[in-house]
């Protein structure tokens, strides 16, 4: 019987909570847990509203500059919102300093946030301050999205293409860099210090109308994909020459399979992972924002890979965890 908190990963750990609040009132399209975002009625549209959490000792290594913390804090909500379709609103920001941080620290984490909100045509709306013994900031985001153009995880069916934005595994290879030491430039570590939250594709496609389901890959790929399948009862099959891999992951890798395991589990990416009717499609073929990597199929065929020469591997479940071990990378 699982009796703590480190005992259940954070899917699971969610699942028990949103059991315990309910689906909510009825203004409440989505209940909690359910999607990347809440889903409130709110003026003959729907407003959207996340929220998430960041401390210094696990989300913000040593070389991010107090600015690029600030930037963090405002994308990983952000990039929740893009998820949904919606048109940001604002950002709340509530954060525990150190008492010994200095003032301009302070500034430039609030300079990062706001620069990350006016990246996306929105501000800084307010929030609250108190001391902690680490840094720790969580963000409230808020958006907006017409009920004919709200996406959700829900909704993929066989037959759907699957696509990404953006490249695969940039924010992974950053971090492998980081972690071993290696001498690289500051270029190299923008995905993973500053990842870019991608509202202006979340728009685009939200009034494209041909996406069927929606969420973003922040914690990996392959773990996005279990959710989706998950919620839709659904299998995916990937083909491994149509994986956009980011150029710096065949930098840092020491080898092929090492090269598609960081583009497959490793966090950070913040990109779009959405699912599109192929007669749909045609009409977004133009857009070059969008990489088709796979198809989506019957719950029976599972979650796989298929190289050039038909082999098949299984996607394993795993990638960024907040919660539990067991699974994460």
């Amino acid at each position: 019987m699982v009796s703590r908190i480190k005992d259940i990963d954070e899917r699971a750990f969610i699942a028990q909570l949103a059991s315990v609040f309910g689906r909510g009132k009825d203004e409440l399209k989505v209940p909690a847990g359910d999607d990347d975002c809440a889903v409130l009625e709110f003026g003959g549209e729907y407003l959207v509203v996340t929220t998430d959490m960041l401390h210094q000792r696990t989300d913000f290594p040593d070389t991010m500059t107090p600015w690029q913390i600030g930037w963090m804090a405002a994308a990983v909500n952000f990039s929740d919102i893009a998820a949904m379709g919606g048109q940001p609103l604002g950002l709340l920001a509530a954060v525990g300093y150190p008492q010994n941080m200095s003032l301009e620290d302070s500034r430039e984490i609030a300079r990062g946030m706001r620069d990350c909100a006016e990246f996306c045509e929105t501000s800084v709306i307010g929030g609250d301050v108190d001391s902690h013994e680490e840094l720790t900031i969580t963000g409230t985001a808020l958006g907006r999205v017409s009920k004919e153009e709200l996406l959700t995880r829900k909704g993929a069916k066989p037959g759907d293409l699957v696509c990404v934005t953006g490249t695969l595994g940039a924010a992974g290879a950053a971090l492998k860099a980081y972690l071993k030491n290696m001498d690289i430039d500051s270029d190299f570590m923008k995905p993973l210090l500053e990842p870019v939250p991608r509202i202006a594709e979340g728009r685009m496609l939200a009034k494209s109308g041909a996406v069927t389901s929606a969420m973003d890959t922040s914690d990996g790929l392959a773990l996005s994909l279990y959710d989706l399948a998950s919620v839709n009862e659904v299998g995916f099959v990937l083909r491994k020459e149509l994986l956009p891999v980011d150029r710096r992951v065949f930098e840092i890798a020491s080898s092929k399979q090492e090269a598609l395991e960081l583009a497959l589990y490793s966090g950070g990416d913040f990109e779009l992972l959405v699912t599109i009717p192929r007669k749909s499609f045609k009409a977004l073929q133009t857009e070059s924002y969008l990489t088709v990597v796979g198809e989506t199929v019957d719950i029976d065929a599972d979650i796989n890979l298929i190289g050039k020469d038909k082999t098949n591997f299984a996607i394993t479940r795993k990638g960024y965890l907040h919660i539990g071990a067991s699974e994460q990378i």
